[in-house]
Order: C-alpha cells, then structure tokens, then sequence
C-alpha cells in the first residue's frame, strides 16, 4: 500500500472510530479538544524529529 493510500485512509479510519465510540455512547480515549489534538501532533513531531538526526536510546537493548 503506498503512502499516499494510507494517509488518506487514516482519516477516514479516525473517523469512523470516532462514529463508533460515540454511537455506542463510549468517551473516546483522548481529550475531545484542540488541545488534546495538538498533543497528539507533537507527539508525532518530536518522533520524527528525533529519528531525522538519528538521536534514541534502545531500551530494549539494555534487557
């Protein structure tokens, strides 16, 4: 599947998530604002920031 596929699938799987949580009357498992939705950007940003210069720690490695 390429890219281009799976981005444009990902809202409407997000989407249809929402609809499901909210049709059987569940709260969905994040803040329902813009702030929680900001969070979850610099979530993601500070991953790929962090993968682009090449900069981790392998905690699995040390086990």
């Amino acid at each position: 599947m390429s890219d281009a596929t799976v981005a444009a699938l990902a809202p409407v799987t997000g989407f249809l998530t929402g609809a499901a949580f909210r049709f059987l009357n569940v709260p969905i498992p994040a803040p329902p604002n813009v702030s929680g939705i900001l969070g979850i950007v610099g979530i993601y940003l500070g991953y790929v920031v962090l993968d682009h210069f090449g900069v981790g720690v392998d905690l699995l490695g040390y086990i």
